[in-house]
C-alpha cells in the first residue's frame, strides 16, 4: 500500500514537472518589440494608455498583449472573454494587487481598500464596506441622495459658473453624511478639496509606467536632493494630503461622539461597537474602521463626479437625446413633481442614458492593475509569474461587435423596439466598476446617485452650450484629466430652468 502510494506521488510529481516545463516553453502574448534590458520602457504611452493598448491589440490580432517595462511584466486584457476567464474564473490567482512603491510606500495610501494586497486584511475591510453598500443596503441612503440632489438643483437654479464643482459638492455631501455624519460647508469645503487632491494624485501615480520607482523599487531610497528625484518630493507632498484624508474626518467624528453631538454614520456606529475593546485589539479595530471610512470617503467623493460631468457633455453634443428624455419624464412624472427612485422602472430611456454615460467615456478606462504571483497559461500563451495584469475597460466598452459605432453617444443601443431596456446588451456596469473580486463595492451607490441626478436635472433644466457676450457659441473642450480616474476638466455651459413651474418645484424642496 505504501509502495503504491509512493509510486502515485512520484508519477504526479513527474507529470507536474513535465506540465510546468511545457508551460514555460509557451510563447509570451504578442506585443511591441522589446529592447535589451529596458524592454518596452520607451513604448509606454504617457497619456490615454487605453487607446494605445487597444491599438496594439488590433495590430497583433490578440485580446491579450505583453509588455516588459524595465523588467516588469505587464499583460493587458482587451476583451470580456479574457477578463471573465482570468479575473473571474481564476479569481484566486488574479485578485491580488501589485507592489506599488509610489502609491503605497512613498505616498502612504496602503490603507485604501482598492490598493490592499489580497488576503485577510483586505477581506475584513471589504466585508465592513460591503455591509453598508451592498445592493440591498444602499436603499437606506436614498433620502440623503435625494436631499443632496435637490440641493444641487437649487444651486443650479441660482446660476452655476462651474458645474463640476457643484457635482463635487453633491457627491461630497452624500458620502460625508453617510460615512462620518459631517455636513459640508460650501463647494470649497476642506474635505471636498482633500478628496479631490487625493483622487487626482493617486490617479496619476497608479498609471502603469508613470513612475520608474514602481518598476525599480530600490529607487525609493534615492535621497530627495538627488537629480531625477522629483518623484520623492511629489510623494512627500501627496502623502500629507493622504494623511489628512485618513485622519481629519475620523478625528472630527470622534470629537463629536465625545461631546454627544455625533449623528449616526458608518464611523459612529462601528466605534460604538468597540466599547468593550481594549489595548491592541481596540487599536487594530479602530484602525480598520478608520481605513474603511477613508476608502468610502475618497471613493464616493469624487469618482461619480466624472460620470455626472460626462452626462452634461453628452447632452451638449446630443440635444435630441435630452429632448427625448425630457418627454419621457414629462409623461411619467406628474406636474409639480420631481422624479424619485420609485420612478426608475418607468423611465427606461433615462436609465439607458445612464448606461451610455458609463460606457461612452468610462470613469476608469483601465481599472487598477491586478497581480499574478505564479505562472499561468491562457489561449496557448504563457503569462509569467509576477506580472501586472490590466483590464482595458475602455476597449471592452468600445467593442464594435457589442456596441456598434462605439464613439457615438446612443442610449438607444440599450433599448428594445418597444422602448424597454434590452437585457441582451451587455450592461456597462459590469465593466465600468472593475473586475472579479476587486470590483468596486460602492458601485450600487454610485449608480443610484448618478441615476437620480440625471433624472432630476433633465426634469427641470435645459442644458445648452454657453454663449459669449458677442453672441458666439462656446464649444466645450471635452478634455479629461490624466490618470486612472478620467474626469472632465472644467468647462462652460448654460443650464436654465425649463419653465416657471420647474422653478417653483425646485424652490419648494427648500
Amino acid at each position: 500500500m505504501e509502495f503504491t502510494l509512493a509510486v502515485a506521488i512520484f508519477l504526479i510529481l513527474i507529470c507536474a514537472l513535465h506540465w510546468n516545463r511545457n508551460r514555460s516553453r509557451l510563447p509570451l502574448p504578442p506585443g511591441p518589440r522589446k529592447l535589451p534590458l529596458i524592454g518596452n520602457l520607451f513604448d509606454m504611452p504617457t497619456g490615454r494608455q487605453w487607446e494605445t493598448f487597444l491599438k496594439w491589440s488590433k495590430q497583433f490580432k490578440s485580446d491579450i498583449i505583453h509588455l516588459n517595462v524595465a523588467g516588469t511584466s505587464i499583460v493587458v486584457l482587451s476583451s470580456m472573454d479574457a477578463v471573465k476567464e482570468l479575473f473571474e474564473k481564476r479569481s484566486t490567482l488574479y485578485s491580488d494587487r501589485p507592489r506599488l512603491p509610489m502609491l503605497g510606500e512613498l505616498m502612504g495610501l496602503d490603507f485604501a481598500i482598492p490598493l490592499m494586497k489580497y488576503g485577510d486584511r483586505w477581506r475584513s475591510h471589504r466585508k465592513m464596506f460591503h455591509e453598508v453598500f451592498n445592493v440591498g443596503a444602499v436603499e437606506q441612503f436614498q433620502p440623503q441622495e435625494l436631499a443632496a440632489t435637490h440641493e444641487l438643483l437649487r444651486r443650479l437654479l441660482r446660476g452655476s459658473n462651474d458645474v463640476m464643482k457643484d457635482f463635487r459638492h453633491l457627491a461630497g455631501t452624500v458620502i460625508m453624511n453617510i460615512t462620518y455624519g459631517i455636513d459640508m460647508h460650501g463647494a470649497d469645503d476642506k474635505y471636498i478639496r482633500i478628496a479631490k487632491e487625493v483622487v487626482e494624485s493617486s490617479s496619476i501615480a497608479s498609471m502603469p509606467g508613470a513612475f520608474l520607482v514602481d518598476s525599480i523599487p530600490a529607487l525609493k531610497y534615492v535621497p530627495n536632493w538627488f537629480p531625477g528625484a522629483d518623484f520623492k518630493r511629489k510623494a512627500k507632498e501627496w502623502k500629507k494630503i493622504g494623511q489628512d484624508l485618513l485622519q481629519l474626518p475620523f478625528i472630527e467624528t470622534k470629537q463629536n461622539i465625545a461631546m454627544g453631538a455625533a449623528r449616526t454614520s458608518f464611523t459612529s456606529m462601528n466605534l460604538d461597537l468597540l466599547e468593550d475593546s481594549t489595548g491592541i485589539e481596540l487599536e487594530e479595530q479602530e484602525a480598520a474602521i478608520k481605513a474603511t471610512a477613508a476608502s468610502m470617503y475618497v471613493a464616493g467623493a469624487d469618482t461619480t463626479v466624472s460620470a455626472m460631468g460626462t452626462f452634461i457633455l453628452a447632452m451638449l453634443l446630443n440635444p435630441e437625446v435630452q429632448k427625448k428624455a425630457q418627454a419621457e419624464i414629462d409623461s411619467v412624472v406628474g406636474p409639480g413633481q420631481l422624479p424619485g427612485f420609485a420612478d426608475k422602472p418607468t423611465l427606461p430611456y433615462v436609465s439607458a442614458i445612464v448606461k451610455e454615460v458609463l460606457r461612452w467615456r468610462n470613469v476608469t478606462p483601465i481599472a487598477i492593475p491586478h497581480y499574478l504571483a505564479v505562472d499561468d497559461e491562457y489561449q496557448g500563451y504563457r503569462i509569467p509569474a509576477n506580472s501586472i495584469v490590466i483590464g482595458n475597460a475602455w476597449a471592452i466598452l468600445h467593442d464594435e461587435t457589442i456596441y456598434p459605432d462605439p464613439h457615438s453617444f446612443k442610449p438607444e443601443r440599450f433599448l428594445l423596439s418597444d422602448g424597454k431596456l434590452n437585457p441582451a446588451i451587455r450592461d456597462p456596469e459590469s465593466v465600468a466598476f472593475g473586475f472579479g473580486r476587486r470590483i468596486c463595492p460602492g458601485r450600487h451607490m454610485a449608480a443610484a446617485s448618478l441615476w437620480i441626478v440625471v433624472a432630476s436635472i433633465l426634469s427641470t433644466f435645459n442644458i445648452d452650450k454657453a454663449i459669449e457676450e458677442n453672441g458666439e457659441v462656446i464649444e466645450p473642450t471635452h478634455e479629461y484629466s490624466p490618470g486612472i480616474i478620467s474626469t472632465p476638466l472644467p468647462f462652460k455651459c448654460s443650464i436654465t430652468p425649463r419653465s416657471p413651474q420647474a422653478v417653483e418645484v425646485i424652490q419648494a424642496t427648500a
